[in-house]
């Protein structure tokens, strides 16, 4: 007999996917979790919101008023009667009721990329040829949608370390990257996909022509090197083709939207790319992870705030507020909250102690994460 629920639903298998990404192996249990969700009415979607450098908890969503270890960030009440969160976020905390802070994790990786891997795989880094997988290349694998011409994974405005992407599961399961690297949130947006639209010198006629010259020599060299590396090489650059002719690329057109939502959201890489991220999974996309990484002074790691902590992270949660808030009630106006986890998260906390330079150092023992 089974030893899972059959009314074990898709949300509940992200939620426990998550579990998995904070410390412990996946590998195992996941697929059981894949079959125990497949009675689910309609697909279900995680969003990832990525804190590139490790957010202050202390600073966020575990307050500590009065203390000397404080600083200057005061709390707020929110939506939920005795949840007191930073006042840098008032629109989270109208938005309380549908999140849940969980301020209890703890590692041992207090080191960025370790960090990173260890939230983002549920493996410690051990060393060696085997490169373990991501959360996002976990889910693409195991709730690929046949209904949709989209990726089932994709990565908007990314800072990610080399070593970290489909690993073991192969170039098939690798995220659509938008943007590039992130750099400033505070920028206008500027959210693309390389290559998504036929070069206008090339007409339609022609473009179809090169596309059955490269069909027919992938079938060759398929027949020649039979591999999985070679279907995987092949799989991708057939999802390639199939987004270019299709109307999936239409999700990205963020012109669609409402200009009143769009500002909504923030004319910013992390706000208009949390926009995107809802059109996605609306569209059947099951992992989209947003990143919010950088400051001017600090364009990678800015959640890294070993220095004048309290303003940083204030910068940081003005990009923050409008964008995760709006996210959370288009979701809910759209139906799509209850089939969508949204997650908050980064790789580790800082320290309680405001060091000599009002900053916060990295402090893996004891931090915070957010589900929604």
């Amino acid at each position: 007999m089974s030893t899972f629920s059959r009314d074990f639903d898709r949300r509940d298998f992200l939620r426990f996917s998550l579990a998995g990404s904070l410390g412990v192996s996946f590998s195992g249990w996941l697929p059981q979790l894949v079959h125990a969700a497949d009675g689910a009415a309609s697909s279900k979607a995680c969003i990832l919101l990525w804190m590139s450098g490790g957010p202050a908890q202390t600073d966020t969503f575990d307050l500590k008023p009065g203390h000397a270890n404080g600083g200057p960030v005061k709390p707020i009440e929110t939506a939920v009667p005795g949840i007191q969160i930073t006042e840098k976020l008032p629109g989270v905390a109208k938005q309380m009721q549908d999140l849940a802070v969980i301020r209890s994790l703890t590692s041992s990786e207090g080191d960025h990329q370790r960090g990173t891997q260890l939230m983002l795989t549920g493996y410690r880094p051990q060393g060696g040829p085997l490169k373990y997988p991501v959360l996002g290349s976990l889910l693409a694998k195991e709730l690929t949608s046949p209904d949709t011409d989209l990726p089932a994974y994709v990565s908007i405005s990314p800072f990610r370390f080399a070593d970290l992407g489909p690993g073991l599961l192969g170039p098939k399961f690798a995220p659509l990257t938008v943007s590039g690297q992130s750099d400033d949130p505070t920028a206008r947006a500027n959210l693309s996909v390389e290559n998504l639209r036929p070069p206008t010198s090339v007409g339609k006629v022609s473009m179809e022509n090169r596309f059955g010259i490269l069909k027919s020599l992938q079938k060759d060299f398929r027949h020649q090197y039979a591999a999985e590396s070679t279907d995987s090489h092949i799989a991708n650059y057939d999802r390639a083709i199939s987004m270019v002719r299709t109307e999936a690329r239409g999700a990205f057109k963020l012109d669609e939207e409402p200009a009143e939502l769009r500002d909504a959201y923030g004319r910013n890489r992390f706000g208009q790319g949390c926009l995107l991220a809802r059109r996605l999974v609306e569209r059947g996309v099951s992992f989209v992870e947003v990143t919010l990484s950088g400051t001017g002074a600090n364009p990678q790691l800015g959640w890294d705030t070993h220095a004048d902590s309290a303003r940083q992270v204030g910068d940081l949660c003005d990009v923050l507020d409008p964008a995760w808030s709006t996210l959370m009630q288009d979701l809910r106006d759209r139906g799509l909250l209850d089939s969508t986890l949204v997650v908050w998260m980064g790789e580790f906390g800082r320290t309680p102690q405001i060091n000599d330079n009002a900053g916060r150092d990295h402090f893996p023992l004891a931090w915070s994460t957010v589900l929604g």
